[in-house]
C-alpha cells in the first residue's frame, strides 16, 4: 500500500505487468493441457471409452475456465 501512496502510477503499471505475465502463464498452461488432451484421443483411434474420457476431460477443463 505504501508503494501506491508514493507512486500510484508505477504501482498500477506494475499491476498491469503482473497481470500480463499471469495471462501468459495461463495461456502456456492451457496450451500444454490442450496438447495433452489432443494426444490422448488421437492415440485412442476408435476406442469409444478413451474418446468418452477425453470428452469428459475437455468438458471439465472448459467448465473450470468458465468459472474464472
Amino acid at each position: 500500500m505504501a508503494g501506491f501512496v508514493d507512486a500510484p502510477r508505477a504501482s498500477v503499471e506494475e499491476a498491469d505487468r503482473v497481470l500480463e505475465e499471469l495471462g501468459a502463464r495461463l495461456t502456456e498452461a492451457l496450451a500444454h493441457r490442450r496438447r495433452s488432451l489432443l494426444g490422448s484421443w488421437q492415440e485412442a483411434g476408435t476406442d469409444t471409452e478413451q474418446l468418452r474420457l477425453a470428452l469428459r476431460d475437455y468438458r471439465e477443463l472448459a467448465d473450470r475456465l468458465m468459472r474464472l
